[in-house]
């Protein structure tokens, strides 16, 4: 009984001097180097934001070389164990490709945001309508795209939903116009409910002068005569300039006894 147990314990011996060491090197280039990753990867994203890199790419290449350096050292630490790692690379590169079948769609996005950062439709803190989300862009990573909508939700949209659909980008210009349609009766002074929109435009600081202001009467409808209103701001002001101007036209009117008519509908009753 005493012999098996020293038996045992040799083998046991044995194992640990041979093997002990490998596991302990290969966990402490692991955990060294995945510490090390992080470090290079928070260096190389600073140095990029340093040099006034577009914020896109700056998130897309720190994706990038954190996958890419975790896999050297993940290698590394395999080679430490003493498992071939030329052999697993092979092993690595077939399995690669049955998974890369089977996810065909995930490597679309990735495919996708290589586009997204080539073409820059759009950047980080822009303004956009795409992949059926409309907010504010947060992150574009390997897989998605995270937009913020003015109710600060988080919508994640794969990129290839985005690049295969359109895409509006309302921070890309400077400028944008801001369009209004206002009806007043037809037994009101059209000159002075004219007069009375264009001054409210021209007042308004935020409203450009070039290009001017426009209004003009647009449609004799049914129960309304129709003026359309064309104003430019700074994209930065178009939200506050769209909602002010339609409470200011309708104070404005009330002060002025212009009407803002509303459907009616007269019913006719036979006895």
């Amino acid at each position: 009984m005493e012999i098996e147990i020293t038996q045992y314990s040799d083998v046991v011996i044995t194992y640990a001097s041979e093997y002990g060491l490998k596991i302990i090197a290969a966990l402490l280039i692991f955990i060294i180097g995945k510490w090390a990753v992080n470090k290079i990867t928070a260096l190389t994203k600073k140095l990029m934001i340093k040099a006034k890199i577009d914020t896109t790419l700056v998130e897309f290449a720190e994706s990038l070389i954190y996958f890419v350096l975790l896999l050297m050292v993940m290698l590394a630490s395999l080679n430490a164990l003493g498992i071939n790692t030329t052999s697993f690379l092979a092993v690595f590169g077939a399995a690669s490709l049955a998974v890369g079948l089977a996810l065909q769609g995930s490597l679309a996005n990735v495919g996708a945001a290589v586009l997204i950062i080539i073409f820059r439709p759009f950047k980080v803190g822009d303004y956009v309508e795409a992949g059926g989300a409309t907010g504010t862009v947060e992150d574009v990573n390997l897989f998605s795209t995270i937009i913020a909508p003015l109710d600060n939700r988080t919508v994640i949209v794969p990129n290839a939903t985005i690049i295969s659909g359109n895409i509006t980008n309302y921070s890309k210009k400077p400028e944008r116009r801001v369009d209004h349609v206002f009806g007043i009766g037809y037994g009101d002074d059209l000159k002075l409910a004219k007069e009375t929109l264009m001054e409210i435009m021209m007042n308004d600081p935020r409203v450009l002068q070039d290009p001017a202001p426009f209004v003009a009467v647009s449609e004799l409808g049914e129960s309304s005569v129709n003026f359309i209103t064309r104003s430019w701001v700074k994209t930065a002001d178009y939200w506050d300039v769209y909602f002010s101007q339609i409470e200011k036209v309708k104070l404005t009117f009330d002060e002025k006894g212009i009407s803002i008519p509303f459907p009616q509908m007269d019913v006719h009753l036979d006895k």
